[in-house]
Parts: structure tokens; sequence; C-alpha cells
């Protein structure tokens, strides 16, 4: 997920270079709700992983 929100931050740039600005925005847009996701998903991984991996024997 995180290299989908790097594709779609450098096509906003690019974008941005060449002068399209609606689709830079929608670019950046998608990739700004994309790092979120992962991000999200990242800290919930953490926290339940730390107490899946113990065993209480």
């Amino acid at each position: 997920m995180l290299r989908w929100t790097i594709t779609f931050l450098i096509v906003a740039i690019v974008a941005a270079l060449l002068g399209f600005g609606g689709i830079a925005a929608g670019a950046a847009s998608v990739a700004k709700v994309l790092f979120f996701i992962f991000l999200v998903l990242f800290l919930i991984s953490l926290i339940f992983g730390k107490n899946f991996g113990r065993s209480d024997v």
C-alpha cells in the first residue's frame, strides 16, 4: 500500500510540473488517503502483533 502511495505522489508531482492541475490534485488526494489507510493499518498491526505473538505458558 505504501508503494501505491508513493506512485500516486510521483504522478501528482509530474502532473503538476507539466501543468495538469486537476490530475495533480486528484492524484495527490488519492496518495493522501492511501497513506493514512496505510498508517492506520500499520498501527493496528503493531498493537495486535504484540499481543498475539506471546505465549503465556
